[in-house]
């Protein structure tokens, strides 16, 4: 079992990257996070075995049908076993 922390930029927001990325995690058994940066960047948070993984960046560089992606940044983390893969919605305040 592996961490990493992805950095995804480019067009990648209002395109539903998020929840294709859940999709996408929940089908390839990978555990994590996927949320919207303040900077217009998509974070992620994934854990599964390293094969597992490459595949699941792989996709990151494609993202969903309306995404233009221009950079994929990997790095590796320190584990936290998540249970599920969640898409961490923002807390706007009204």
């Amino acid at each position: 079992m592996k961490h990493i922390n992805i950095k995804v930029t480019g067009k990648v927001q209002g395109v539903f990257f998020r929840a294709s990325t859940k999709a996408v995690a929940d089908q390839m058994g990978v555990k994590g996070l996927v949320k919207n940066q303040k900077d217009g960047t998509v974070y992620i948070e994934a854990e599964a075995d390293k094969s597992t993984l490459e595949m699941f960046v792989e996709w990151c560089n494609e993202g969903p049908e309306k995404a233009k992606v221009e950079n994929v940044e990997v790095v590796d983390g320190e584990l936290k076993n998540y249970r599920n893969f969640e898409v961490v919605k923002k807390n706007l305040l009204w």
